[in-house]
């Protein structure tokens, strides 16, 4: 007897294939025979495994118009705001809005999140709000957390230190800034002590690189050998890495080679950086999404992240990685039907390798976790952003949705719905 039977569902890679979970682990895939105690019917629906966004910042989101509205739109006036903000919110207050975004997220099928969390106050505030919500919702999502000194290691105070308290709190990734040092060789410095600290801990390391529409902020060619020097490889990766995008071409020719030798990763945020950055240019008006596809030539991982959602950087968002990948299909230029598939796999399977999670995937022997929507392969549901008929996040289902297809009632259509173009 399996505790839950998936039935007939279309993998990401064109398979249909029934699903029997027991426990908490995927104990047979393929045509499979055999009762059980729920059946969730999949057929012509794509069945995944859960959505993963590596970039993320729990600790600010659905706070967006506290104390008051980023104006500018830029990224230095939300991180002012945010300086404003995290000294007013209490332990309460973030719990209960990250609590929250997680609820939209188990919704959505997103059940792996790394959060960077800010250690620069010296009330470390932040980091108790969100290693409390790391243990509530230990259940249904795997929550990474990153030691951010959001103000800087060096420019802040008593940033180091309030880093290494969070570590030692229990914070499981190292984070950095370093373009936002108070000079080029401080933000090498920060590197260099930032990659030297996630060795001798042994822990991951997430840096905000090179966050800026400055060629000249490249910070991530340090990155890369220090993590080449320490032999971090994929344990580390650079987020953001905007500057790139105005590089010049010759340099960025030399760099990618150094950062693909150097095994690690990358995440751009597309639905930010297309918004914060170029807010200082008239026309042309550069967008400030990194050089993804270049990267991927190189053999670098590199994933999609979310990064903000109603927070002081950025008044929307949903928790959808969909839209996430939607976007960032669209900047990239991915849409050669191999790259619009890459998209999904982008927030999905290579975020899942750059946070390291042990047993992703649909296999026999995988945790449980999966999601059934309604679409017929991943490029469809990336075009459709299509309803989550169903969330399964360790063996147990999370979220159920009814199918929300238009019934409509056109003069001679008496069968006409509101379908996709591939559908069953």
């Amino acid at each position: 007897m399996f505790d839950l039977l998936v039935k007939g569902g279309t993998l990401p890679d064109g398979t249909v294939s029934d699903i029997a979970i027991r426990g908490d682990r995927i104990v047979a895939t393929g045509r499979v025979e055999g009762a059980a105690r729920e059946v969730i019917d999949a057929t012509g629906d794509l069945v995944s495994p859960p959505f993963v966004d590596p970039h993320f910042h729990m600790d600010a989101t659905l706070s967006y118009g506290i104390p008051r509205v980023n104006g500018s739109g830029t990224l230095l006036e939300g991180i002012a705001l945010w300086g404003e903000l995290r000294e007013l919110a209490s332990v309460e207050d973030m719990v209960a809005r990250a609590l929250t975004y997680c609820d939209w997220a188990a919704s959505m099928g997103l059940l792996a999140i790394r959060s960077h969390v800010d250690t620069t106050p010296d009330h470390l505030r932040t980091v108790e709000a969100m290693l409390e919500v790391r243990r509530r919702v230990a259940g249904y999502i795997d929550l990474q957390l990153v030691a951010f000194p959001q103000d800087g290691l060096y420019r802040s105070r008593t940033g180091r230190e309030n880093l290494i308290r969070a570590l030692d709190m229990g914070l499981d990734v190292v984070g950095g800034i370093p373009h936002f040092e108070r000079t080029m060789a401080d933000g090498a410095e920060s590197l260099r002590d930032l990659c030297r600290m996630a060795a001798d801990r042994g822990l991951r390391v997430d840096v905000h690189c090179d966050e800026s529409d400055d060629p000249m902020s490249r910070h991530v060619e340090t990155l890369a050998a220090e993590v080449t020097r320490h032999g971090l490889g994929a344990r580390a990766a650079g987020s953001h890495l905007t500057s790139m995008h105005s590089m010049d071409n010759y340099y960025v020719s030399k760099l990618l080679p150094l950062i693909a030798e150097s095994g690690m990763t990358a995440i751009p945020n597309p639905l930010i950086n297309i918004t914060i950055q170029g807010r200082h240019d008239s026309f042309p008006k550069r967008r400030g999404l990194t050089r993804v596809k270049e990267m991927q030539a190189h053999g670098i991982t590199v994933g999609w992240g979310q990064d903000c959602v109603m927070d002081p950087w950025y008044s929307l968002g949903t928790a959808d990685m969909l839209d996430v990948a939607f976007m960032g299909l669209h900047v990239a230029q991915m849409t050669h039907p191999e790259e619009m598939a890459r998209c999904f796999r982008m927030v999905t399977e290579d975020n899942a390798k750059i946070m390291a999670l042990e047993g992703y995937g649909l296999g026999k022997g995988c945790i449980a976790s999966l999601v059934v929507l309604d679409a017929g392969n991943p490029t469809e549901a990336i075009r459709l952003r299509p309803e989550r008929l169903a969330v399964v996040s360790k063996g147990k289902i999370v979220s159920r949705r009814a199918r929300n297809d238009a019934q409509l009632a056109l003069p001679g259509r008496p069968e006409a719905v509101r379908r996709r173009i591939e559908g069953r």
